[in-house]
């Protein structure tokens, strides 16, 4: 059983999660290069998310603590890193209000699903989207310039209406799910 928890891809989930701490010292540091140290970590960060997946899939390491790891893992880095930047200044607080709420909405549906049918929910590929466009948004928010500031301004628009496809893909899994529940089968 211990094999099954210490895997490499639910290793690199919870990596992203560490991340956050390097990326709060960062964000306060008067450094010149924090922003370099910023870049870095939010890379990092996508390609853990990447990488966890298609590892658990390629070394047959797919566990249902992974399916619970990799996006809670996704909402608590991501999350964290927006209010971060919010307290910092450099994030919009509704964008980020939105962000968490949706999040919040697809973990009460998703840990109830599991209460009523013991079925553990992958993450959807829409949400894995949402996801990375957030982080670049993150990371366009670190970048200056007037024109990236365009760009993060078109990212918080695309992320926005990603995320409302990924909770209308995961409102859709739910639902079904719950149907066949009441008429008995899985």
């Amino acid at each position: 059983m211990l094999q099954r928890i210490w895997t490499i891809s639910n290793l690199l989930s919870l990596s992203r999660i560490v991340l956050l701490a390097p990326f709060a010292l960062l964000l306060s540091s008067d450094s010149p290069d924090r922003y370099v140290g910023l870049g870095l970590v939010i890379g990092i960060g996508i390609l853990t998310d990447f990488l966890d997946g298609f590892l658990a899939r390629k070394l047959h390491q797919v566990t249902d603590l992974g399916k619970i790891l990799d996006p809670l893992a996704d909402k608590i880095s991501v999350g964290g890193a927006a209010i971060l930047f919010v307290v910092a200044g450099m994030l919009p607080l509704w964008y980020v209000l939105v962000v968490i709420l949706r999040d919040l909405v697809i973990l009460a549906g998703a840990v109830y699903i599991k209460t009523k049918k013991n079925v553990v929910t992958q993450s959807n590929w829409p949400g894995k989207i949402a996801v990375s466009l957030v982080a670049i948004v993150l990371l366009f928010s670190i970048i200056p310039g007037e024109f990236v500031a365009h760009l993060r301004t078109v990212a918080i628009w695309l992320s926005i209406a990603v995320m409302a496809v990924s909770l209308a893909v995961y409102a859709q899994r739910l639902f079904i799910g719950l149907r066949t529940h009441k008429r008995g089968g899985i």
